[in-house]
């Protein structure tokens, strides 16, 4: 079994390698989607975040209006401290679960690739065998947040700004995948990458 840490700067392209590496048959463990699933309606997570922020950050149905609490916690220091006390050990306990039960059904070559978005800013690449760091130009970055999430450059940038910064992640990275080209030429640098990584687990 081989432990991977798959990260990037936001829209640096982590979510199409992510993709690429479950068809090959890695197994995802996806941060976004167990801080979702731990702020949905009923759960202790959400309580816990209306207790902290307010009823202002619901939906009118009852579910967290997360553009709303990012309006509140961005730019705010502790606010973002505070959010992050409640959901980071939620987020843990819910993808070690996840973990458990893969590595329960799975064999002993099983690749286990952990999307995390804030790996570099959490200082947990020491639980991985291999880190993984989805690079490109901070140019690039920027279209594709403006191409693909409607953001305005100013809105792109400043997301940027509080992200570790792309060195700080290169200094984390056993693996580089370059983003910078065409989807052909990913499709090709993931393929490499999907080979040695069978290889180191099955070793």
């Amino acid at each position: 079994m081989l432990r991977v840490g798959l990260t990037g700067g936001i829209g640096a392209g982590k979510s199409e390698v992510a993709k690429r590496l479950a068809a090959h048959g890695a197994v995802l463990l996806d941060a976004d989607k167990a801080a979702r699933a731990v702020v949905e309606p009923g759960t202790p997570g959400l309580a816990r975040i209306v207790a902290a922020f307010g009823p202002g950050v619901l939906r009118d149905d009852g579910s967290l209006d997360r553009p709303k609490l990012g309006e509140v916690v961005f730019g705010d220091d502790d606010a973002r401290l505070t959010l992050n006390g409640i959901l980071h050990p939620l987020i843990q306990a819910h993808i070690q679960d996840a973990e458990a039960a893969a590595i329960a059904a799975g064999g002993d070559d099983l690749v286990l690739v952990h999307d995390v978005p804030l790996l570099a800013e959490g200082n947990r690449a020491g639980g991985f065998e291999e880190v993984i760091v989805v690079d490109g130009p901070a140019e690039a970055q920027v279209s594709r947040l403006v191409a693909n999430r409607g953001m305005t450059q100013e809105q792109a940038a400043a997301r940027m700004a509080v992200q570790a910064t792309r060195e700080q992640r290169l200094a984390i990275a056993t693996i580089v995948i370059d983003n910078s080209g065409t989807l052909a030429d990913l499709d090709k640098r993931v393929a490499e990458v999907w080979d040695y990584l069978r290889a180191r687990a099955a070793r």
